[in-house]
């Protein structure tokens, strides 16, 4: 990635591409994650969509100007899912052609139509949550891991990438689980994990591969809980011909947990009351 211009209030800006930025770390009295945001072709789509949240009884706020500016796009709208994650759709995106400079060599993100990567949050009702992502916000269903009738995981797109979004279920909790980049080469993954073993990076899981998307990756633990997935080779998705599946493993080989991960946190999760 590359370090942009630290905001007056420490907030710190990393880039992956041309954009003005892609991710933010904001200063705060305890980790949690602020927002995530949805890029959307135009303010019109933006509008049908804020129609569709107000019809299932969501309300939707408009941002002002000075936030616009903060996130670097024309405009933006923001509303809360069902489990108190904010959510912002933004059009008009800040655009920097041939900008863009890695902090190490590096051949490039895979960003563009596909956005920045994926994230998989933790929610405490699956169904609830598969109501609003894909009944409300139209989000398509990609697959489904079920592993032994316990453990549920939707993944959906939105997008040609394989899943923007994944949901896992977990009672008594809300969180994210991790978040994924994905680069233009095998070789910088590798690259990446040697990096990990000589900074003594903890990684979460070894080199593999997954069984839906493909994706060649590991995982990597991070001072804020959630975990990285760093990886290649993903799958792209074409909405005449694919069918959603189901699988019963995460993966084909590898992504095995080290030994000295079984004592880290394996998300950044908050504990909820459930009624």
């Amino acid at each position: 990635m590359e370090l942009a211009p630290r905001r007056e209030d420490g907030t710190v800006l990393l880039r992956m591409d041309d954009a003005a930025w892609r991710l933010a770390l904001h200063p705060g009295e305890k980790d949690d994650v602020a927002y995530i945001g949805w890029n959307v072709p135009d303010e019109q789509s933006a509008r049908v969509m804020a129609k569709r949240l107000a019809d299932h009884g969501v309300e939707v706020t408009d941002g002002t100007p000075e936030l616009a500016g903060e996130r670097a796009v024309e405009n933006l709208l923001w509303f809360t899912d069902p489990f108190g994650l904010r959510h912002e759709l933004s059009w008009g995106r800040d655009h920097r052609p041939a900008t863009f400079r890695p902090g190490r060599p590096l051949s490039g993100f895979r960003t563009g139509e596909q956005g920045m990567g994926h994230v998989v949050l933790l929610v405490p009702d699956l169904a609830r949550a598969d109501a609003f992502f894909s009944g409300v916000l139209g989000f398509k269903l990609s697959d489904r891991i079920v592993i032994d009738g316990k453990l549920q995981i939707r993944f959906y797109h939105v997008n040609g990438r394989h899943h923007t979004l994944a949901i896992g279920e977990v009672p008594g909790v809300t969180g994210l689980q991790h978040l994924m980049l994905e680069v233009d080469s095998i070789d910088d993954v590798g690259n990446a994990l040697d990096l990990c073993e000589r900074n003594d990076v903890p990684l979460a899981l070894t080199l593999g591969r997954h069984v839906n998307d493909l994706m060649t990756s590991f995982y990597l633990h991070t001072p804020a809980a959630f975990q990285i997935e760093y990886g290649w080779g993903g799958i792209a998705v074409d909405d005449l011909t694919w069918e959603s599946r189901t699988f019963d493993r995460f993966s084909i080989w590898g992504h095995h947990q080290p030994e000295s991960s079984k004592a880290l946190p394996p998300a950044l999760i908050t504990r909820i009351e459930q009624a």
